[in-house]
């Protein structure tokens, strides 16, 4: 039978209790993570283009915490951008965080994000947590 764990870190319980989805929900020992985007601990947009790709892989990073995960155990990224000429700052974002780890990608092009103006970036992915049993 199939563990469900929800995910909320620390701080992002309002994505729960406001908005009403988790952060991320862990499966056995798959992780969902939710899509998330470039806001800060205050609700904040961040607005600078790197700074808000950033925050998206700060907020990644407090989910895989919260989970016991890290970035190595990501099988899976899907990463939405309203501009597709930002591929190169997002995959140097990426790679200071992801470093050598190689998970499965695609990037989708989107006309808007989180159905307001100056989201530039929404990523979600799955990691498989190694708990070292067996």
């Amino acid at each position: 039978m199939a563990t469900k764990t929800i995910i909320v870190p620390e701080g992002m319980e309002f994505i729960r209790d406001e908005i009403g989805y988790a952060p991320a929900v862990l499966v056995n020992d798959t992780l969902y993570i939710a899509g998330q985007i470039g806001r800060n601990d205050q609700r904040e947009l961040v607005a600078d283009k790197e700074t808000q790709f950033v925050q998206v892989f700060e907020n990644m990073k407090r989910i895989l915490d919260a989970a016991g995960a890290r970035f190595e155990d990501l099988v899976e990224v899907t990463s939405y951008h309203t501009d597709m000429r930002d591929l190169p700052l997002y995959m140097d974002v990426r790679n200071r965080y992801m470093k050598g780890c190689y998970p499965a990608w695609t990037a989708i092009g989107a006309a808007s994000l989180c159905g307001a103006p100056g989201y530039f970036l929404e990523v979600k992915a799955v990691a498989v947590i190694d708990r070292g049993e067996g």
